[in-house]
């Protein structure tokens, strides 16, 4: 765990999913073949470990997290000469069937930031704030409640997001956003007591956001505008994601602005809605 922390520099969120996984399969190896030594772990006791899960209806993306989980795992047992060989070298991972992602239609989002009335205190100004950054960033939540005041250019009109595995990427922004920004920095002096707080979004006792209201507040307002089923701040980060390619953005300008590590990743935004396509084709084809 501390190797996930200092070494590869993971989020507590990805090291506390790892710690899950591999308790679970130490508790498995524990009830199923009483506590085995490292050494003579093998291939068969991952292959029922999998099996188990799979009769419990485990989807195969989560599967394809524990196996990714153990990997990771015994390839740093080779490298600190605890083990000679992996047992995962044999296992193959499910097949995992492509999702697109759900995104909210650009008239929606129209109608939220336009029509949706938020109420004339530090909780409405906060909570606009937070949805107009997400949509016009794309920022993860995570990256959203630990933003800092320090990372707001207001001079340059930008933003720098530290995302995963401690990474920086710099989001351009609009001067309407940025000024939204400044107000929210000024505004934030005017609140009672002392705000020592260097994190940029607080709430009106001056502490930071925790994850799970930021997350009900995206829920809340997209029920306005929407009938997804997913109403989450990812959905705004596929918002973002899906609106500029769907406006002619560069795949490769997308995958900077999300922080992707690899290209494969934004890929999935290249889908277009059928409404899109309906356009694309009466514009293009002769017959149409």
């Amino acid at each position: 765990m501390e190797y996930l922390q200092f070494e590869k520099r993971y989020s507590q969120h990805t090291i506390i999913s790892y710690q899950t996984d591999l308790e679970q399969f130490f508790s498995f190896l524990k009830s199923q073949y009483d506590s085995p030594p490292l050494l003579a772990v093998t291939a068969a006791f991952v292959r029922s470990w999998l099996a188990e899960m799979r009769n419990e209806n485990m989807t195969p993306k989560s599967l394809n997290r524990k196996i990714s989980s153990l990997k990771s795992f015994f390839k740093y047992l080779m490298e600190v000469g605890e083990v000679k060989q992996s047992p995962l070298t044999t296992i193959v991972s499910p097949k995992v069937g492509t999702r697109l992602p759900s995104f909210v239609a650009q008239n929606d989002m129209n109608t939220l930031q336009q029509y949706v009335e938020f109420p004339d205190t530090w909780k409405g100004l906060t909570d606009k704030l937070l949805l107009n950054v997400f949509y016009a960033t794309g920022m993860r939540l995570s990256e959203l409640i630990n933003l800092k005041e320090s990372q707001v250019d207001i001079a340059n009109c930008q933003v720098k997001v530290l995302g995963k595995g401690n990474k920086e990427r710099i989001i351009p922004v609009s001067k309407d956003l940025i000024n939204q920004l400044k107000d929210y920095i000024y505004n934030k002096k005017k609140l009672p007591g002392e705000t020592t707080s260097q994190t940029f979004f607080i709430n009106e006792k001056g502490k930071p956001l925790y994850a799970k209201y930021v997350y009900n507040v995206v829920k809340a307002n997209l029920a306005l505008v929407t009938t997804l089923k997913k109403k989450s701040p990812h959905v705004l980060r596929h918002t973002f994601a899906t609106h500029l390619t769907n406006n002619g953005a560069d795949l490769n300008a997308v995958k900077e602005l999300l922080g992707h590590s690899s290209l494969a990743a934004t890929q999935v935004y290249t889908h277009n809605t059928i409404d899109k396509l309906k356009e694309v084709y009466k514009k293009a084809h002769p017959k149409a």
